[in-house]
């Protein structure tokens, strides 16, 4: 297994025989070198939505025409998207699994909000914003998404036994470091936990090591970066 940061929260992920595009805004996005875009996207064969927020999916459309990838979402957002002319378009819900090239992906639950914000006039609500578990290759990763702390990580953590988690850790949009730091102590029993959202703006945290000190003893944490493969 492979997992590739492309900044802010969006990642490559190659595992079984598909390679899994996760949020992937990179027009625009300044921690994506424009210049590796080609690399970024060889091989695509989904593209996973966590929301509609454009730090997410506003670069979407154009990659989903560009690679000819399925483009998974929850239902609202995955329609919207279809409208726009994405060819190939999954739209399922909380608790549903897609299987993506022999991984099998679950939408789970996440707290945040999720509206179409990059389109011109007012936003679009687009469904409701999510998170994935990650199943190939006997391990299972934890996509966040946007999101807070939340109860329901207790079921998610002991149905999925998620061993990675790819965490939102910036805060003020999301969970700061102290928090993901403490979701993943409470509600986890990860093996490896990559940070993400942060370093993007200003108002997010710009290093991961208040996420590092705050996590229990055997949990290696990973500091990405960007483009850098991750083997797992």
């Amino acid at each position: 297994m492979q997992i590739t940061w492309l900044g802010h929260s969006g990642f490559r992920i190659e595992i079984e025989n598909a390679v899994l595009l996760i949020d992937p805004w990179l027009d625009g996005n300044p921690m994506f070198p424009a210049d590796r875009r080609a690399e970024a996207l060889a091989g695509v064969t989904h593209i996973f939505l966590t929301h509609a927020h454009g730090d997410h999916a506003s670069s979407v459309v154009a990659i989903a025409k560009e690679t000819g990838a399925t483009l998974a979402a929850i239902h609202e957002l995955a329609g919207y998207l279809e409208r726009q002319g994405v060819e190939k378009v999954i739209g399922f819900g909380k608790g549903g699994t897609i299987d993506a090239g022999g991984a099998k992906v679950t939408m789970v639950n996440a707290t945040h909000s999720s509206s179409v914000d990059f389109a011109g006039g007012d936003a679009i609500v687009a469904g409701s914003e999510a998170g994935f578990m990650i199943a190939g290759e006997d391990q299972v990763i934890y996509v966040s998404g946007d999101t807070d702390i939340m109860a329901d990580m207790e079921w998610m953590a002991d149905y999925h036994k998620p061993n990675i988690g790819i965490l939102s850790c910036g805060g003020h949009y999301t969970m700061d470091m102290a928090r993901a730091a403490y979701a993943a102590r409470r509600y986890f029993n990860f093996k490896t936990v990559i940070p993400c959202h942060y370093k993007t703006f200003g108002a997010l945290a710009q290093d991961a090591s208040e996420l590092k000190a705050g996590l229990p003893p055997g949990v290696t944490m990973i500091e990405p970066q960007v483009m850098e493969p991750i083997r797992l």
